[in-house]
């Protein structure tokens, strides 16, 4: 009995006790794909440093050596995860150069562990950049593996967020404080011009085909566009015009008939184009990435 009173109060120390912090959650996302056992690597080095880590991902599934996608499904996953959750993300077609290997620290408290290539882009605009460190790869990377100069994401990314994560070491031990500036790509940011908003096709809702643009229901909003108006679409691809066509504009794909174009807001709040059952992508070749930009007006009714 007195036994099981022990556990109990161990049990019940051990959760509320705010000297004892509990590991936070560990999300990975990378190109690397799930055909060979590199994700269970960095898993497996993960769980080697704390088992009572709790890990999770974004995707896996990346384009390769696509900085930008990188870049834009954190800024889609971030904000929905716990402050101080942990994200490293490897997409680094640079890996062993002299590009740099940080923690972000977003003004959210969340922190992302990766190459400084691009990756943080998004993340940094939106989320705010509360402080940067740089690996100390002296004392955070993986033992022995200070031969290996190709597989940064299990040798010092995994292992770096994996002792962040389970607090191992506090983020001042990551390594030196940077200056609050990271590696930025150019992009059509949205701007409201004569009645006319440019903006950016930054993703695809890849398992439909629905294109998702970084044109906000703010500025949207300014165009005076109400359910069922007609918007004048033209999608260029690096300044080629690829698409033009006026679609209305709904709330749900069953504000228009199966097979039928329409614009409406997706999860995140953006503007977007799709069809009812249908794969915009794929029938009108159009893809996502910095080069890619799109310009929206009311149609006169």
């Amino acid at each position: 009995m007195v036994q099981y009173r022990l556990f109990f109060v161990l049990l019940f120390v051990g959760f509320s006790y705010p000297g004892i912090s509990q590991p936070r959650a560990l999300v990975f996302q990378s190109d690397f794909g799930l055909k060979d056992g590199a994700v269970a690597e960095m898993k497996g080095v993960a769980f080697s440093v704390s088992s009572d880590l709790k890990i999770f991902d974004v995707t896996h599934e990346i384009p390769v050596y696509n900085i930008w996608e990188a870049s834009y499904r954190l800024y889609q996953a971030v904000p929905y995860w716990p402050a101080g959750t942990v994200f490293v993300s490897i997409v680094d077609p640079g890996v062993g150069s002299d590009r740099k290997s940080v923690v972000l620290k977003t003004k959210t408290g969340h922190y992302i562990v990766t190459p400084d290539n691009g990756t943080l882009t998004l993340v940094a605009e939106h989320l705010g950049i509360e402080e940067i460190r740089e690996i100390d790869e002296t004392k955070n990377r993986l033992g022995n593996s200070g031969k290996s100069y190709t597989f940064h994401g299990r040798d010092v990314y995994a292992f770096t967020g994996a002792r962040l994560a389970a607090g191992t070491i506090t983020f001042q031990e990551v390594g030196p404080k940077l200056s609050a500036q990271v590696v930025r790509m150019d992009y059509q940011k949205p701007v409201l011009v004569n009645g006319v908003i440019k903006g950016n096709i930054p993703a695809l809702d890849i398992q439909y085909g629905n294109v998702w643009t970084n044109i906000d229901m703010e500025i949207f909003g300014k165009l005076g566009v109400k359910l069922h108006d007609k918007v004048h679409i033209i999608i260029y691809d690096n300044g080629q015009p690829m698409f033009e066509e006026d679609i209305p504009y709904v709330n749900t794909f069953a504000g228009v008939p199966v097979g039928k174009n329409l614009v409406y807001m997706n999860s995140l709040l953006n503007f977007s184009l799709g069809i009812n059952q249908g794969n915009f992508s794929d029938k009108y070749k159009v893809s996502s990435g910095p080069g890619w930009s799109i310009s929206i007006w009311k149609t006169k009714q």
